[in-house]
């Protein structure tokens, strides 16, 4: 359930910035942090260091291993103090970034390290923000498939070496099976057609919210006479008719609805709370994986379960970036190659839901083993069978048009 994509940041500061000095202060920088191959070197920089990781913190349980267990192992092993910097959008530590590297901070800024992915890293990575070149001369990068497309590039954009993945994401339906069928989750249009006969049970939060935006760009693939047109470079000729079709579908969806289609929730907070409450009977999510502690804690019913529609889940790949002006880089790069330790990926996944971004069959047989062991109960869908059918995720000039569009051609209808 990857946040950090979240808003738009601002486009045309970054394009103020005179991108050759920002490269040349970049190269400046990384020439000055660790040499990743010399890991030694990097442990022995991190003592009574303290790493500001800004992060989005709306998530409870992965705040709580991040706070718990990162933490103490950054302290315990490294010597590191983790400070926690929650925002509500990525596109502020971003920012942040810009605003002291307009100001001449090449050095020493106030942000070691950001989760991050989407248009907020595409925006730095064009403005020279990054540290680049060591996500795969990190140990454990040894686990990390750096081939995989979602971990190569970040929403159609090369990540040329400039973050390190962290954790993945897939997209899910998520629903009360007392309430729907599995023949009413097994397309868009027979879920389309379920909420016309029980209007009111169906809503996605309204775009730019990162999961509504999701939910859209779903649509838009199941649109698509070919999903390639969506999955490779936006081609605005191409995209304007697919786009026309798109708004009617969502437009003729909209009485079926919660409240009608006149109001949609703010936020996929919103959203699980209406389910909570037996408001609606299915929604979207980015993090399947988080479903199975709420109906253990009874927050959701017990006939609680996930489907993977017929055009398949948009899935990505969350990061970590480490701008080129951190004050800590060195317990930067420590924090990047603990985040892909199998011990960490594993307290993720059995304390959050997170998915790993390592490739389990290069771990270790007792990694493996106990990743097998975890049984989410029959909420959750297994790994194998949410990630068979995963759609890239577009490239960012398609999130611009998808949010946009759905604003003027839905929203304001």
């Amino acid at each position: 359930m990857p946040r950090p994509f979240a808003r738009r940041i601002a486009i045309a500061f970054a394009a103020a910035l005179a991108l050759a000095g920002c490269a040349g202060a970049e190269a400046e920088q990384a020439a000055a942090a660790p040499d990743p191959d010399d890991w030694s070197a990097v442990l022995d920089a991190t003592r009574g260091q303290t790493l500001d990781w800004y992060m989005y913190t709306g998530d409870e349980a992965i705040n709580a291993v991040v706070e718990g267990y990162v933490a103490r192992r950054l302290a315990d092993e490294y010597g590191i103090t983790l400070e926690v910097i929650g925002v509500a959008d990525t596109a502020d530590a971003v920012n942040k970034v810009l605003a002291e590297r307009q100001a001449g901070v090449d050095a020493g800024g106030a942000v070691d390290a950001i989760w991050i992915n989407g248009e907020n890293f595409v925006t730095g990575k064009q403005a020279g923000l990054w540290l680049c070149g060591y996500p795969e001369r990190l140990p454990n990068a040894r686990f990390v498939d750096l081939t995989d497309p979602a971990v190569r590039n970040d929403f159609g954009v090369p990540v040329d070496g400039c973050e390190a993945a962290w954790m993945r994401a897939d997209s899910a339906l998520v629903y009360d099976s007392a309430r729907l069928g599995a023949d009413d989750v097994a397309s868009l249009a027979a879920l389309g057609d379920w909420a016309r006969a029980n209007p009111g049970l169906f809503t996605y939060p309204a775009p730019p919210d990162f999961t509504g935006s999701m939910v859209v760009r779903t649509y838009l693939y199941d649109t698509a006479d070919d999903p390639a047109v969506v999955a490779g470079p936006f081609d605005e000729a191409a995209f304007a008719p697919l786009a026309e079709r798109l708004w009617a579908r969502l437009e003729a969806l909209e009485p079926a609805l919660w409240r009608g289609g006149e109001t949609y929730p703010t936020s996929q907070t919103a959203v699980e709370q209406l389910f909570a409450a037996g408001e609606i009977a299915a929604y979207f999510t980015y993090g399947p994986g988080t479903v199975a502690a709420k109906v253990d804690d009874g927050v959701f019913p017990a006939t609680t379960r996930q489907a993977v529609p017929s055009v398949g889940n948009i899935g990505n790949v969350s990061n970590i970036a480490i701008p080129a002006n951190a004050s800590d880089p060195a317990a930067a790069l420590v924090l990047a190659n603990l985040l892909q330790d199998p011990e960490t990926q594993l307290r993720f996944y059995v304390d959050a839901g997170i998915h790993p971004v390592i490739e389990l069959d290069r771990t270790a047989p007792d990694i493996q083993q106990r990743f097998a062991a975890v049984s989410p109960g029959p909420s959750v869908l297994p790994i194998r069978e949410l990630t068979a059918n995963t759609l890239p995720e577009p490239e960012p000039a398609y999130i611009t048009a998808v949010e946009d569009g759905w604003t003027t051609h839905v929203l304001q209808q």
